[in-house]
C-alpha cells in the first residue's frame, strides 16, 4: 500500500515528464517521458533552435497549454531549454536533440516572459527572442519552474561525497581483513558473519562505483552469462566468496579469494584517493542506487547462497542517504517534495528494518509472503520515483550567457 504524493509533488513531477530530460548516458536524439501531455487544441507550434534562429516561430502570447515541435537545424546535437527570460527558471528541456531532428515539448505557463535557449555542440549559447505572455494568469496546474544547477554548484557535494567514501574505505579495509583471518582460521560461522558486515559496508558506497573503475569488477562482479558465481573462473570478490561459504567449500579454497579481496580493497584505497566523482553522478547516484537495489536486489539475481539481498538494500539505502546529504542544500529551495522523499526514505528503511531478527539472520527474499513483496516493492518503487526528481534537478546545466 503507497501513501498518497503531496500534490505539490505532484506536479513537479509533471514538470520532468514534459521537460524530457534524459537520465541515461548514450542516449541521444531521444526524449523520455512518464506522461503525455493531453493536446491543446490551439495545434503544435514550430520552433527552430539553430544557432542564428533559436526560438524563431514562436511569436504567441497565449499561455496554458502549449505544445512545441523544436527542431534542430544545425549539423551537431544540441540542447534546449525553454527559461525564464528574468528568472532563468527552467520550464523544459531537451537533451540530445540530434542534428535535423524534431522533438515535441509540451509546458502549461502563466503570465510571464520566456525565451528558448540552444546549446549548440561547441559552440556558444544562443538566446531566443523573449515572448511575454499574458492574459493567463496562474494556472493552478502551470508547470512549475526550476532554477539551474551548474557544474559549479555541484563542485563541492562532489567533494563532500568523496570525502565520505575516503573516509568509510579504512573501515571496509578492516572488515576485509577480518573476514580474511575468519577463513584463515577456519571458523565458517565466523566468516559469514565477517562477510556479511564486510559486503554491507561495500553496498553503502554505491554512489561512488562509477569512479571505482576495474576495483569495483573485482571486488563486487557478478559471474559471466552462462555461468555461477560458483563456478567462473574469472569471478573473484564477494559473491565468489560468498558462493563458497555457503556452498561448503572447505575454507583453505576459500583463502586465496579472501587474501585477493584485501589486495583489491588495498588498491581501491590507494586509486580513489585521486579519483575525481564527476558533478553529475551524486544527484544521479542517488536514483539510482535505489533503483538497482530494485532491480538486482528484490529479484535476487545477485544472491549467490546467503540469501542476504534483502540486508544489501538496507546498506543501499545507507548509501542512498549518504549521497542526497551534500545535495540538501541546493535542493531545500528547489525541490518542494523533499521532505516527502525523506519521509519515504525512512518509509522504505523501516520496512527493510523489519526483515532482520534478532539473531542477525535477514529474511530471504524468496521466502516473502505475495503480500510482503508487494508491500516493500511499492514502497521502494515509490521512494524511487521521489528520487527521480533529485536526479533531474541536479543534472548540471549551463547557464544562459
Amino acid at each position: 500500500m503507497s501513501l498518497p504524493v503531496p500534490s505539490q509533488t505532484q506536479r513537479l513531477l509533471a514538470l520532468f515528464a514534459v521537460i524530457g530530460v534524459i537520465i541515461a548516458a548514450g542516449i541521444t536524439g531521444t526524449v523520455l517521458s512518464r506522461a503525455q501531455p493531453q493536446a491543446s487544441s490551439r495545434g503544435v507550434i514550430r520552433v527552430e533552435s539553430g544557432t542564428e534562429t533559436c526560438g524563431q516561430g514562436w511569436t504567441d502570447s497565449h499561455g496554458g497549454l502549449l505544445n512545441f515541435a523544436v527542431h534542430n537545424t544545425t549539423i551537431a546535437g544540441e540542447e534546449v531549454y525553454l527559461q525564464g527570460a528574468k528568472s532563468g527558471l527552467l520550464y523544459g528541456e531537451l537533451e540530445g536533440l540530434g542534428a535535423g531532428a524534431t522533438h515535441n515539448l509540451s509546458v502549461i505557463l502563466g503570465d510571464g516572459s520566456y525565451r528558448f535557449v540552444c546549446l549548440p555542440s561547441d559552440l556558444s549559447v544562443q538566446l531566443g527572442p523573449t515572448v511575454t505572455v499574458s492574459g493567463a494568469g496562474q494556472p493552478a496546474d502551470r508547470t512549475p519552474g526550476i532554477a539551474i544547477v551548474t557544474n559549479a554548484d555541484l563542485i563541492e557535494p562532489s567533494k563532500q561525497y568523496h570525502a565520505w567514501i575516503d573516509g568509510r574505505l579504512p573501515i571496509l579495509a578492516a572488515d576485509v581483513q577480518a573476514l580474511e583471518d575468519a577463513v584463515a582460521s577456519g571458523n565458517v560461522t565466523v566468516a559469514k558473519s565477517a562477510w556479511l558486515t564486510a559486503h554491507l559496508e561495500y553496498e553503502s558506497l554505491g554512489a561512488a562505483y562509477g569512479a571505482f573503475g576495474e576495483s569495483n569488477g573485482a571486488i563486487n562482479g557478478s559471474p559471466a552469462s552462462g555461468t555461477t558465481a560458483l563456478n567462473d573462473p574469472n569471478l573473484t570478490g564477494f559473491h565468489r566468496i560468498e558462493a563458497q561459504l555457503w556452498s561448503g567449500v572447505p575454507p583453505p579454497q576459500i583463502l586465496p579469494y579472501a587474501s585477493q579481496l584485501v589486495r583489491d580493497v588495498t588498491t581501491l584505497r590507494t586509486t580513489f584517493t585521486t579519483a575525481q566523482i564527476p558533478t553529475l553522478d551524486v544527484g544521479l547516484r542517488a536514483h539510482e542506487i535505489l533503483e538497482n537495489a530494485i532491480q538486482f536486489e528484490l529479484t535476487a539475481s545477485t544472491d549467490a547462497g546467503s540469501g542476504t539481498n534483502i540486508a544489501t538494500i538496507s546498506a543501499n539505502l545507507v548509501g542512498t542517504r549518504e549521497a542526497l546529504a551534500p545535495l540538501l542544500p541546493l535542493l531545500k529551495t528547489r525541490f518542494p517534495g523533499l521532505s516527502s522523499t525523506e519521509q519515504w526514505l525512512d518509509r522504505s528503511t523501516a520496512l527493510v528494518a523489519g526483515y532482520h531478527h534478532a539473531d542477525g539472520s535477514w529474511s530471504p527474499v524468496e521466502r516473502l509472503s505475495t503480500t510482503e513483496r508487494q508491500t516493500l516493492n511499492s514502497t521502494l518503487d515509490q521512494t524511487v520515483e521521489l528520487l527521480a526528481s533529485v536526479a533531474t534537478i541536479t543534472d548540471p546545466r549551463t547557464p544562459e550567457q
